[in-house]
């Protein structure tokens, strides 16, 4: 009978840790989820931005097409990669355009003097400082949730569930790092 207890009350305990385990991945992943939203909007945001920019820009400096193709371009490309890898190389390769884009700007001092283009300017900048601080949310979201699932005990509940690490939205090279310098 004491042997049938004991092995009840573990079997008690070994299920209320599982339990407690799996709602804690449960509740890391939806950080993670909802840290990669934030940078949707932040993206979805500079996404809508881009065209008013380029439109601006291509008002006045005609012989720039392949710049603005380049950055329209680019901006087709990041809105369709689909996982975190992709959206961060496309989204260096977008940042690096809108430096030439930026850089292609100082020839043009009526375009420097523009109210629009420098409204649009103030707001990418601000959509840039939004953007990484999405990023270091979703970053320290995923660096959380990958050590809950990377640590003993919660890695074998992690792998029974079905329970994998996420990747970090990381811009490839120290440069691409590096937001796109927006002058005022």
């Amino acid at each position: 009978m004491s042997w049938l207890l004991i092995l009840l009350i573990i079997v008690v305990l070994l299920g209320v840790m599982f339990v407690g385990i799996y709602n804690k991945l449960v509740r890391s992943r939806a950080y993670v989820k909802e840290g990669w939203s934030g940078i949707d909007v932040q993206l979805k945001r500079r996404y809508d931005l881009i065209p008013n920019l380029v439109e601006v820009v291509k008002q006045y400096s005609i012989h720039e097409k392949d710049v603005l193709e380049g950055v329209t371009k680019m901006r087709a490309v990041s809105m369709g990669a689909t996982s975190v890898e992709d959206k961060a190389k496309a989204e260096g390769q977008l940042t690096q355009a809108l430096k030439t884009l930026f850089a292609v700007s100082e020839n043009y001092p009526d375009l420097k003097a523009n109210e629009n283009f420098l409204s649009l300017q103030k707001d990418l900048g601000a959509i840039e400082n939004d953007l990484q601080l999405a990023r270091r949310y979703y970053n320290g979201a995923a660096r959380n949730y990958n050590i809950l699932v990377g640590t003993f005990p919660n890695s074998f509940i992690a792998n029974m569930t079905g329970f994998s690490k996420e990747p970090y939205f990381e811009l490839a090279g120290e440069e691409k790092r590096k937001a796109p310098k927006v002058k005022f």
